[in-house]
């Protein structure tokens, strides 16, 4: 009768378990499996081969497993038993988790032996995996999904494949950080203006190890590869990548719709492990998951407007930007913000700012929904007007006296709206506003956005500021053309940016009675025909409103409005009167094709 015994795990972990107690070390050989597969599993390198026959091996082996795969946790466990004598088999299995949650599971066989009486791991490479050779390792790859291309709306490319050097500094391995910085800058800034000498030297000093400087296209780095031969620090790796088709169109918009598609197609990526002899060449795949093929993206961006739009506003000094979108299916078809701008990160659509009588529209549209007033309920606009303790005065301290909402509106006066915000209920704007898109959180994929706060005004003066933009409110480029796109939509639009990802609402905005929507209309028509955007009025049928907000020692510019299926937004920080931004928004519109 054979000596060979079939034991079951369950059982025999229960006998080791209850003989621990009185062993300074395993001597059963499920014990010692156990012990040997929950150390390497802990990482306890150390303890784990000190279970094995062959200690230094088997510590450089394992560790070699952990640090090639890049692994994060693995989950070890022992099955079946056989004893025949001194030797044993014992099954385990191992669940590696590797790089993003990539799961790698196998079965395998540690052979045990027993000396002096003691159960140990005879140890080889098999132990780790059981097509592993002695002189071999193992290393973990990732596979990039092809990258897929991204077009505007009239189908062209805006960011295609292509090969990148990435350029990298570390400022540690530099004797004259300062110095390579300045070569750098002197090589770079024709491909990008915010690569200063200075920005190079504190941000890689900042960075612990390697600064991402710049990603160069072939052409790009050809012409500066001379230049970067050589310098202390400087490395250059080519890899795969989105590049945009043109660097000047939209880059700050481009750089944050590239880091999103990206993001996408690295969840399609694909990924295997290998094993590689001790030359460095791979001899086998041990697993391996295909990547996936990544779609085309199409965003809502339309190359006419996005470049109208940057024209005009890369042609002011002061921070300028500008938002435009089609009202009828709240397609982003422009966010444009100049050098100045940009310092400050995507401000376009998550800026926050006082917005001056541009916020006139939602005092207007609470007034008609509350019913204290319509276009042609008769207000009192004098020079200025005292309301609890705060003193209003129109620009230039102008008047005309008693007139219609529609003319005070029209020549933007502070003291009719003032005193009319005054009179409203406090949670009044903040539901106007709510109406015309402003307050409710939008996650567009693609693009970080705010609307805007406008919080209830329970005090007096409160409401009075907040009616005329000022106090407590702020809003956001992004947030007045929604508002706009709004009034003329007659509700509204859900943003998005690329096609066929979903914009999530927080607090969906309540419907906004149609006699507000054409009180709007019409008000914001006769700023344009007769008011304080005469200067667009020969840009066909342009509806709008200007404003011109305190901030900070001076005024910030505004111009909201539509014109057929483009709904805008236009503000110039400390940019002064209200008319440089209906320059800005004039040149933008006669720049644009005809048809537009």
């Amino acid at each position: 009768m054979s000596s060979t015994r079939l034991l079951i795990l369950p059982a025999i972990i229960a006998i080791a378990v209850a003989a621990a107690g009185c062993s300074t070390g395993p001597k059963g050989p499920v014990q010692a499996a156990e012990a040997f597969v929950t150390a390497f599993a802990e990482r306890d390198l150390t303890r784990a081969a000190k279970l094995t026959s062959e200690p230094e091996q088997a510590a450089a082996a394992m560790d070699s497993a952990w640090s090639q795969l890049e692994a994060e946790e693995l989950t070890a466990h022992t099955g079946a038993v056989r004893i025949n004598g001194d030797a044993g088999t014992v099954d385990y299995t191992y669940r590696w988790r590797l790089p993003k949650d990539r799961v790698w599971t196998y079965t395998g066989q540690l052979q045990l032996g027993r000396s002096e009486g003691r159960w140990r791991v005879r140890w080889t490479a098999a132990d780790i995996h059981p097509k592993l050779g002695d002189t071999q390792t193992m290393q973990f790859h990732v596979t990039p999904a092809p990258r897929a291309r991204v077009n505007e709306q009239s189908g062209s490319d805006v960011l295609v494949p292509g090969k990148v050097s990435r350029v990298t500094f570390t400022a540690a391995e530099a004797p004259d950080p300062g110095w390579v910085s300045i070569v750098l800058s002197s090589a770079l800034r024709r491909f990008d203006w915010k690569l200063t000498a200075e920005a190079i030297r504190d941000r890689a000093q900042d960075t612990e190890g390697a600064y991402r400087v710049a990603d160069l296209s072939e052409t790009e780095f050809d012409a500066v590869r001379e230049d970067l031969t050589g310098l202390p620090g400087v490395r250059v790796t080519e890899q795969w990548d989105l590049l945009p088709t043109d660097r000047w169109f939209a880059p700050d918009l481009m750089s944050q719709i590239r880091t999103t598609v990206i993001a996408e197609v690295d969840g399609k990526s694909g990924w295997s492990v290998v094993t590689r002899n001790a030359n460095g060449m791979e001899t086998d795949v041990l697993t391996e998951v295909p990547a996936q093929p990544a779609p085309s993206f199409a965003l809502s961006i339309d190359r006419n407007v996005q470049t109208a739009a940057q024209r005009a506003v890369d042609a002011r000094q002061e921070q300028t930007m500008m938002v435009v979108l089609r009202p009828s299916t709240g397609a982003i078809l422009a966010v444009a913000q100049n050098p100045a701008a940009d310092k400050d990160g995507p401000v376009a659509t998550i800026g926050a700012y006082p917005p001056g009588s541009v916020f006139k529209t939602v005092t207007a549209a609470a007034a008609m929904a509350n019913g204290s007033a319509d276009p042609d309920t008769v207000l009192p606009c004098p020079s200025r007007i005292t309301i609890g303790e705060r003193m209003i005065p129109n620009y230039n301290l102008f008047t005309i006296g008693d007139a219609p909402m529609s003319a005070a509106y029209e020549r933007s006066c502070n003291t009719a709206f003032a005193k009319l915000a005054s009179t409203l209920p406090p949670d009044a704007l903040h539901d106007a506003a709510a109406g015309l898109g402003v307050g409710p959180d939008y996650t567009v994929v693609g693009i970080p956005t705010i609307t805007g706060t406008v919080p209830p005004a329970e005090g007096l003066v409160q409401r009075t500021e907040d009616g005329i933009g000022q106090g407590r409110v702020l809003v956001s480029p992004f947030g007045m053309a929604l508002m706009a796109a709004t009034v003329a939509r007659g509700s509204v639009p859900v943003p998005y940016l690329i096609a066929g990802r979903e914009t999530t609402i927080e607090h969906a905005p309540p419907p906004i009675d149609p006699a507000v929507v054409r009180g709007l209309r019409t008000m914001m028509r006769k700023v344009v025909t007769g008011g304080t955007a005469e200067r667009i009025a020969d840009q066909g049928e342009v509806y709008g409103k200007t404003g011109e907000a305190e901030a900070n020692g001076g005024s910030h510019s505004w111009f909201v409005g539509y014109r057929g299926d483009i709904a805008f937004a236009t503000l110039l920080v400390q940019g002064g009167s209200s008319d440089n931004a209906v320059a800005v928004t004039r040149e933008m519109m006669t720049a644009l094709p005809a048809g537009y």
